[in-house]
């Protein structure tokens, strides 16, 4: 009977540590954009006015462009987006750099980053929730990608930015 407690903690960890396993490749491989690539990217954004019949859904203008969004420092790494918006909508967003200085902040970043991808992606702006347990990422994300939107002249059709900031100081994820 003493046994029980340990047995049952030891089968909790080892249950939760094999949830949280991931084998497969990290989703979002760490790369950094040289400045060169970087840009051209930002010059390839360009924003049009939405045609005389009609105002679109992001407001006055229909922007359409790609931009590469300023790399937001963090104590665990860097995170880099590019973002692609046509008429008016954002269509892509991948990151070029995301947190990397050990194994756990690519692990929490790799796993974090699909889910900041489509809630901005179905938010149609910067203005998203931090992902539970990556709160540097998710803050560095948002407002890297604010600044990207911002190079583009995109509002979000709701007028939202980027709200996340990264936190200061502190041990933490």
């Amino acid at each position: 009977m003493r046994r029980s407690p340990i047995v049952l903690s030891a089968t909790v960890a080892g249950t939760a540590g094999i949830l949280a396993f991931h084998a497969h490749a990290p989703s979002a491989p760490t790369a950094t954009a040289s400045a060169a690539s970087a840009a051209t990217a930002t010059a390839t954004a360009t924003a049009t006015p939405a045609p005389a019949g009609g105002a679109s859904s992001s407001g006055s203008k229909a922007v359409s462009g790609t931009a590469t969004g300023e790399a937001i420092a963090t104590q665990y790494g860097s995170a880099q987006v590019r973002v692609t918006v046509r008429d008016g909508k954002i269509t892509a967003i991948e990151a070029l750099q995301l947190q990397g200085n050990d194994a756990r902040s690519v692990q929490i970043s790799s796993s974090a980053e699909p889910t900041l991808q489509q809630e901005a992606l179905q938010a149609q702006s910067a203005d998203i929730d931090a992902v539970s347990g990556a709160t540097f990422t998710s803050a560095s994300y948002a407002q890297s990608l604010q600044s990207a939107l911002d190079k583009l002249g995109y509002e979000a059709p709701d007028g939202s930015v980027a709200t996340l900031q990264v936190p200061s100081g502190g041990h933490g994820f």
